[in-house]
């Protein structure tokens, strides 16, 4: 495996694991559930397939959390990712991890956020999956 193929597996991984955390969040009991956690961590999983995406186009993306810019990044390389939808989870980037904006994500939101992860997933890693096995 090259350097830059270690490179994007480690984007992946990190990205996977954001959405395992998410969904083992969302498996226990709903009373118990940490919603925005789910949530946030939805949103570094989405933020990390598309960055994984920009690092096999080699395209430099930097110090960003915003989830729209790195579509509109994407969609320079390949016009489908238009098609993807974010929703408002940017907002869970940096928001809702401190008391002054607080918000906390219903059931629902969490349930959706984690699907909207799996959906991003499953549409990037067919676009740099020889790479990274």
């Amino acid at each position: 495996m090259t350097g830059k193929q270690e490179y994007l597996k480690r984007w992946v991984d990190k990205a996977d694991n954001d959405l395992k955390v998410a969904e083992h969040e969302n498996a226990i009991e709903e009373k118990q559930r940490v919603t925005e956690a789910i949530c946030f961590h939805c949103q570094q999983a989405i933020e990390k397939y598309l960055k994984a995406y920009l690092v096999f186009k080699a395209v430099d993306f930097g110090k960003t959390h915003n989830l729209e810019y790195l579509i509109e990044l994407c969609a320079k390389e390949n016009k489908e990712f238009l098609n993807l939808s974010v929703g408002n989870l940017s907002f869970f980037a940096v928001e809702v991890r401190y008391p002054d904006d607080f918000y906390i994500p219903t059931s629902k939101e969490a349930i959706a956020s984690i699907e909207m992860a799996k959906q991003i997933r499953d549409f990037v890693l067919p676009k740099i999956s020889s790479t990274t096995t």
